[in-house]
C-alpha cells in the first residue's frame, strides 16, 4: 500500500529525516512513535504530500508520487488520502455534514452523491442526528468522529492520523480508538498514526519507534 525508500528531508542545516526505508500493508494499523524532534510530523507530512521529500521514492496504492507535478498531487491527496488532526480542522460556517462532503465535491463528485456518502458515514460514526449542526454545537468528541467521517467520504487508500486524540478525554480517546479498529475490521481502511499515546501504540498492529530521524529498530 505505501512504500518508503531511503527519504531524506532537511530544513536548513538540520537533517530531520536520514534515509527512512518503511512498507505498510492494506488495512494496516500503524503507530510512530518518538520524542519529540524526532521526525514523526515530517514523516506524515512527506507521506500525505503535503511536504516533498529532498531524496528518495514514495509509492502509494501503486502510484510513484515522488515526481508527480502540484496539480497532479493536489489532485491525488484529495482521491487517496484521508488526514485526521489533533483539533479536527472543521470549518465552524458549515454543518458537519457539509464539512463531510467538502473533498468531495472537490474532487468532483455530484452534490447528491456527496451528500449520500456523508450521511453514510455520519451514521456509521453515530451521528445521524448531528448532521445540522455547526462545530461549536458538538462535543470533542463529536467533531473528531466528523473529522473522520471527512477523511474516508472519497474512500482513500490510506487515512494519516497527527496525534488524533491529543485533544479529547479518557473516554472519547477510547472511542475514537475504537473506531479506528472497526473501520480497518469492517472498511478495510489502512491508517498510519502519529502519537505520543502509549495506550493507542500499543494496540496498533505495528508500532514504528522513530528516533533522530531514523527508524529505530
Amino acid at each position: 500500500m505505501i512504500e518508503l525508500k531511503n527519504i531524506t528531508k532537511s530544513f536548513g542545516s538540520l537533517q530531520v529525516l536520514k534515509g527512512i526505508d518503511l512498507d505498510i500493508a492494506q488495512g494496516e494499523v500503524v503507530s510512530i512513535v518518538g520524542p519529540s524532534g524526532a521526525g514523526k510530523t515530517t514523516l506524515l507530512q512527506i507521506m500525505g504530500t503535503l511536504d516533498r521529500a529532498d531524496s528518495g521514492s514514495i509509492v502509494i496504492d501503486g502510484t510513484d508520487i515522488s515526481h508527480l507535478k502540484p496539480q497532479a498531487l493536489a489532485r491525488f491527496r484529495n482521491q487517496h488520502i484521508g488526514f485526521v488532526f489533533q483539533f479536527h480542522q472543521l470549518l465552524p460556517e458549515f454543518t458537519a455534514l457539509e464539512n463531510v462532503m467538502i473533498p468531495a465535491l472537490i474532487a468532483g463528485r455530484s452534490q447528491s452523491d456527496a451528500h449520500k456518502r456523508a450521511e453514510e458515514l455520519l451514521a456509521f460514526m453515530g451521528l445521524s442526528d448531528r448532521a445540522n449542526h455547526k462545530p461549536a454545537e458538538l462535543s470533542g468528541g463529536e467533531k473528531q468522529r466528523v473529522a473522520v467521517a471527512r477523511a474516508l467520504v472519497n474512500k482513500p487508500a490510506v487515512v494519516l492520523a497527527d496525534e488524533p486524540s491529543g485533544s479529547l478525554d479518557s473516554a472519547n480517546k477510547a472511542e475514537l480508538h475504537a473506531l479506528f479498529f472497526r473501520l480497518r475490521d469492517e472498511m478495510g481502511q489502512t491508517f498510519v498514526i502519529v502519537t505520543h499515546d502509549e495506550e493507542l501504540a500499543k494496540t496498533t498492529d505495528r508500532t514504528i519507534h522513530l528516533r533522530d530521524g531514523q527508524i529505530d529498530n
